[in-house]
């Protein structure tokens, strides 16, 4: 196993940055991550040397245009082991990645059926099934969690049976760090002839999804929190599913033939990528995934892990410090409260200090609800960040907990 984390950390210009003085400490992971020169690259060498759309010209521009794009569809595919590059799907992040899916599901919904999903839900993978579940007369069952943030599997078994239409759940919490055992998730769902779509946002980059093997339905996740470029993403559906699911947008691209009264619409992927597409996002994603796929795996995991070994080895000799998600399997968020403060508080502190991290309620509002609390902190680590770097932040911790007091 071998990652060199200064070699690492090099890659990435913006870790250079000074905070009122200090080096800024990174700790927002879970939100959004930064983005190695590699990617920054990719995307001004589109717009410098070979801007044009694409599948569309008849010219070099458009020629190159179109094989890098359609090149970074493959890279893609290959890097979530997808069975045909045509089951990958470009879209502007996890959400509309979810929308797609909920918009033709509601098509297929009726009263007495159910979709279901879980405590632990962000708001993108959770008003979407409401939503399309209030339009269409169906039921929304929820499986509640544990005091850990575990899923409580016996009562997703119980809840399962010929009405569910469609299971959703995250492959990782992003407000609790839990990972989902999403194989066997999935494996109970096809049990009752259940549709599986897995929020694939935080768990993207940590590595090692194989869909084939996972035996899901669908797979959504955002280019920026894989170290890719904002405003793109992939939703991966199963070709028998994906290539007779209702179309999202209409327009240019997606269809194969066009009459005044009438419309027959193109083959995957194009049915679902309607106008012109993201092509630099796309590029630049494909570059990020492309490099994260070179590092050692193992030893990318070994680092988050010890990361997050080290935060709980420090939590435990803080007082008053009470971290919200304790699951036995998870990455490296860090979700936490401090007795006698608020989270916006601390964010502040944390901030003049050098030092990022998330306050609020993380887009988990009823998960916030259930657990009654009004939101968190949350640090979450990556790659690039550090020991040093998680003790100066426990080290800013303990002095943002004293100027509270």
């Amino acid at each position: 196993m071998s990652l060199n984390i200064s070699a690492l950390r090099e890659q990435f210009p913006i870790l250079k940055t000074q905070i009122d003085g200090k080096p800024l400490v990174y700790l927002d992971n879970a939100a959004t991550t930064q983005k190695p020169q590699v990617v920054i690259d990719a995307l001004v060498e589109y717009y410098s040397t070979y801007n044009a759309n694409v599948h569309r010209g008849s010219h070099y521009l458009s020629d190159e245009a179109t094989r890098r794009y359609e090149n970074a569809r493959t890279s893609v595919a290959n890097f979530i082991n997808a069975a045909v590059k045509e089951e990958v799907i470009w879209t502007s992040g996890t959400t509309e990645s979810l929308n797609i899916i909920a918009h033709g599901l509601m098509q297929q919904l009726g009263t007495g059926d159910q979709v279901v999903i879980t405590e632990m839900e962000h708001h993108a993978n959770l008003v979407t099934w409401q939503q399309a579940c209030i339009k269409a007369g169906a039921k929304l069952v929820v499986i509640p969690i544990n005091e850990a943030g575990e899923l409580d599997l016996r009562a997703y078994e119980s809840a399962l049976n010929s009405a569910t239409k469609l299971v959703a759940f995250p492959h990782v919490s992003n407000a609790l760090g839990t990972i989902n055992p999403i194989e066997e998730l999935t494996l109970m769902a096809k049990n009752v002839g259940a549709l599986v779509s897995i929020d694939g946002a935080q768990g993207i980059a940590h590595g090692g999804v194989d869909v084939q093997a996972i035996g899901c339905d669908f797979y959504s996740f955002s280019g920026h929190k894989l170290f890719g470029p904002t405003g793109i993403g992939c939703l991966w559906g199963r070709k028998a599913v994906l290539e007779d699911w209702p179309v999202w947008q209409t327009g240019g691209e997606m269809i194969a033939d066009v009459e005044y009264q009438s419309t027959t619409f193109g083959a995957l992927p194009n049915r679902l990528e309607a106008g012109t597409p993201n092509i630099s996002g796309a590029i630049g994603m494909a570059a990020a995934i492309d490099w994260f796929a070179d590092l050692d795996q193992q030893a990318v995991q070994t680092h988050e892990k010890a990361l997050l070994a080290r935060a709980i080895e420090l939590a435990a000799d803080m007082p008053g410090m009470r971290l919200i998600g304790t699951a036995t399997n998870k990455v490296g968020i860090m979700s936490f409260l401090l007795e006698g403060t608020h989270p916006a508080d601390i964010g502040f502190i944390l901030d003049r200090q050098g030092i990022a991290i998330r306050t609020g309620d993380n887009c988990a509002q009823p998960l916030m609800k259930r657990l009654k609390i009004p939101g968190t902190a949350r640090a979450s680590f990556s790659i690039y960040n550090t020991i040093e770097e998680v003790e100066a932040f426990f080290i800013a911790l303990k002095k943002a907990q004293t100027m509270l007091a």
